[in-house]
């Protein structure tokens, strides 16, 4: 393919993701710098190239056909690897300058990451941090295929494409509020749940399945009463003497406060993180700082 086809063909990629985002070819001309009817001919080049119809109009919008949902989702992982190739030459000299882009799971970049991000800031204040919290399944993609330079995912994740460093462990706690009658004791069993109504996460994943079999063994059954995937969401419920949240300590510490409590959960299951690269390509120096800060951040929690 000659070097001006290339381009034009980027150029459609582009054009082609921001109309999806924006829903007409108005807002995406805007926001790319381009008039509307260049846009409008970027799109029929596409559409003429994969031979395709891409978007049907109505009521002034533009709205995506399932075959373009379907690309759209390629096109996504595909464009943001090539821009993180225009950063990377920015940070092969100086870890100070550049941009880094982390992915990991909603609960775990609302809660620690946040103190860990913000630190690694203070060190580095001319670095500019994309930090993008997807679901496990789409975090091990966008490693794998470099559309990110790092993420960190909870083990065990045997995944092709990825490297997994172990970085952290937690333990699991209740949280319940500070007005339910089993606060008073410091570690709350199996059997202390027994009818209990329960604030659950997890469903399917390994946490939740150890945590499934605990209930069995002791032969207590689960009185579900809330399934929800994020520890913020769990707690906030559980403040409110709903029901008794099962959580991961870590992310959970950020929500305890005079109406909410954590007690020690027994028996012990342990959440371990771990830090995520591509094993297609070494990390670069910016990657390497971070990694090295995330080293040092958690062996101090110990």
């Amino acid at each position: 393919m000659e070097y001006s086809a290339f381009t034009t063909n980027l150029k459609s990629l582009e054009c082609f993701r921001t109309i999806i985002l924006t829903g007409s070819a108005t807002a995406a001309g805007k926001r790319l710098s381009l008039t509307q009817p260049a846009v409008s001919r970027l799109l029929a080049l596409l559409e003429d190239r994969i031979g395709v119809a891409l978007f049907n109009r109505r009521n002034g919008r533009l709205v995506p056909t399932e075959e373009a949902l379907t690309l759209y989702k390629e096109v996504d992982v595909a464009l943001q690897s090539i821009e993180r190739v225009s950063q990377l030459a920015k940070n092969l000299h100086n870890a100070n300058y550049g941009e880094l882009t982390i992915v990991a799971p909603p609960s775990f970049a609302e809660g620690i990451l946040s103190d860990v991000i913000s630190q690694f800031l203070t060190q580095h204040p001319n670095l500019r941090i994309r930090l993008d919290s997807q679901s496990v399944e789409k975090a091990r993609d966008m490693v794998a295929l470099r559309a990110v330079d790092c993420g960190f995912i909870k083990l065990p994740a045997d995944y092709p494409g990825i490297s997994c460093s172990p970085m952290t462990r937690s333990r699991t706690v209740c949280a319940l509020s500070a007005r339910h009658h089993l606060c008073s004791k410091k570690t709350i069993s199996v059997q202390d749940l027994r009818d209990e109504p329960l604030i659950l996460l997890g469903k399917g994943k390994t946490s939740r399945l150890q945590l499934d079999q605990v209930f069995r063994e002791a032969s207590v059954k689960m009185n579900v009463r809330v399934e929800t995937h994020t520890v913020g969401a769990a707690c906030a419920i559980a403040r409110h003497a709903t029901g008794i949240a099962i959580v991961n300590e870590m992310l959970a510490l950020q929500y305890v406060d005079q109406d909410m409590v954590l007690r020690e959960f027994s028996p012990h299951i342990e959440h371990e993180y771990a830090f995520m690269t591509s094993v297609e390509t070494p990390m670069n120096r910016v990657t390497r700082h971070f990694f090295e800060h995330c080293q040092n951040y958690f062996d101090n929690l110990d």
